[in-house]
């Protein structure tokens, strides 16, 4: 077996991979993700780019280890869907279906997850076998990987780390339905709202009244000795970094790795997070390692990629 491929099923685009068995990626490309019709394109569309991929770099399905595929909904490990909000997906056997569409083995992850093992294999956390990852973007996801693999959960839902409650206060609505959840504070959204509110709390001068307010105007004035952005990122910080010393209090990772749209702000993210899970952490995992992810995009068909070579 010298190939496998790894794709990375988002709600716009689908990201895929040809590897070889070392990791070496042979070449990446990306087909559109058609929602329409609950979905019934996205997995012949996939397959069918699979099969055209091997038909033009001449290789036999015999000398292909298996697909990996990640997906944005939770699923189960046997490669079960029961609903996807942005897929249009409803009941479906993702595994399955695309097993008899290509004949070549498939398995199957959450997306976030399967971004986290890309990380482990050639990112980030490479060389730990216990990790967290933490991603930062529009909302705040995750994956936890225990002795090398991906904690999946009964419901496929493990590792939804932007939906422990920090704050049992919160009277606002997390997307989830639930209020308070880590993902209202340290998503990108989640620090807009809180840049927002601090602005509206105090007269102070401040580089963020001079433009739009978002997470990454906020990093940009932390950067640039900003007072009232330092006190947002502080505020930011305390509810990530608490909310990972208590998970980390049950995983008992070797690393935490930052990835998301919000980790491309660098290294001055980190001692903001670093320093409150320090002040809660449990002392066995005071002094775990934390990190920025490095694969970006590319680390859903890394993971992916990964589960069928496991």
């Amino acid at each position: 077996m010298d190939y496998c491929f790894g794709v990375d099923i988002g709600g716009t685009t689908v990201k895929i991979g040809l590897f070889q068995e070392d990791g070496n990626i042979r070449e990446k490309w990306e087909i559109k993700t058609r929602t329409e019709e609950k979905g019934c394109r996205i997995l012949p569309d996939i397959a069918k780019s699979l099969l055209n991929s091997l038909e033009k770099n001449g290789i036999s399905k015999e000398n292909v280890a298996g697909i990996g595929i990640g997906v944005l909904a939770p699923i189960t490990e046997d490669g079960v869907v029961k609903a996807t909000a942005n897929l249009g997906w409803e009941y479906k056997n993702v595994k399955e279906e695309m097993e008899e569409l290509t004949g070549i083995r498939t398995a199957t992850g959450n997306d976030a997850n399967v971004a986290a093992l890309g990380e482990m294999w050639l990112g980030g956390g490479r060389g730990c076998k216990n990790m967290i990852m933490v991603t930062l973007g529009t909302g705040v996801g995750g994956g936890i990987l225990i002795n090398g693999k991906i904690l999946t959960g009964e419901h496929g839902a493990g590792g939804e780390i932007g939906h422990l409650c920090v704050n049992y206060e919160e009277t606002d609505n997390c997307g989830c339905g639930n209020h308070g959840c880590l993902e209202q504070y340290a998503s990108a959204t989640g620090i807009t709202r809180l840049a927002k509110k601090k602005l509206d709390s105090t007269d102070r001068e401040t580089l963020l009244r001079k433009g739009p307010v978002n997470a990454k105007t906020v990093f940009d004035a932390v950067k640039a000795g900003d007072e009232v952005a330092d006190e947002i990122a502080v505020e930011f910080g305390t509810y990530l970094g608490h909310a990972l010393a208590n998970l980390a209090a049950a995983v008992d990772p070797a690393a935490i790795v930052i990835g998301g749209g919000v980790s491309k702000a660098g290294e001055v993210l980190l001692p903001y997070i670093k320093k409150p899970y320090q002040e809660r952490a449990f002392f066995a995992d005071r002094d775990v390692k934390f990190t920025l992810a490095e694969l970006g995009n590319d680390a859903g068909i890394c993971g992916a990629a990964k589960l069928v070579l496991d």
